[in-house]
């Protein structure tokens, strides 16, 4: 996969489910081929990859910071995330990510299932995506943390009640 990115966007399908499974490490263990298919992969191209291959440019990296503190912590999260095709078109997804654990309570790896998102609610997340990442090259991601934890305390909401009002609206 190249580091090019175009402005083609692909489209998520209203039945699909993009599912995948990775190591500890983030390494893909598993796809599904809705996913495999919006990516641009073949057979079983994905597999062993980090997931973050997937990863586009205009994504916060405290949208990552915040999804890695929960995952880790063995709860779940819900995020927007732009990712990008190995074209370098890119599409959007409402993601559930959440660690898988093993008997005895360790996490083995990490699950995600991501579906179509909500139009409004992008109409939302993309002018707060594009501010975070600008705050980001000045700031770090210390200044886009602070900017979204701000803009919650706002609106008297969590992350998580934020996401699932956008994508329910």
């Amino acid at each position: 996969m190249s580091n090019i990115t175009t402005n083609i966007e692909r489209q998520v399908s209203e039945s699909a489910f993009l599912v995948s499974k990775t190591d500890k490490s983030g390494r893909i263990t598993y796809c599904n081929v809705p996913f495999i298919n919006i990516v641009g992969a073949k057979g079983n191209e994905l597999i062993g990859k980090q997931h973050n291959i997937v990863r586009h440019p205009d994504m916060p990296k405290v949208i990552f910071k915040m999804l890695w503190e929960k995952i880790e912590s063995k709860q779940e999260i819900f995020a927007y995330v732009k990712n990008r095709s190995f074209d370098g078109s890119f599409y959007w997804v409402f993601a559930n990510i959440t660690a898988s654990l093993d008997q005895s309570e360790n996490i083995v790896g990490y699950y995600s299932v991501r579906r179509k998102p909500n139009q409004k609610a992008l109409d939302v997340i993309k002018p707060l995506y594009e501010k975070l990442l600008n705050l980001e090259k000045n700031g770090g991601v210390d200044a886009s943390f602070k900017y979204l934890q701000n803009l919650l305390n706002e609106k008297n909401t969590t992350y998580d009640e934020f996401v699932n009002n956008l994508q329910r609206s």
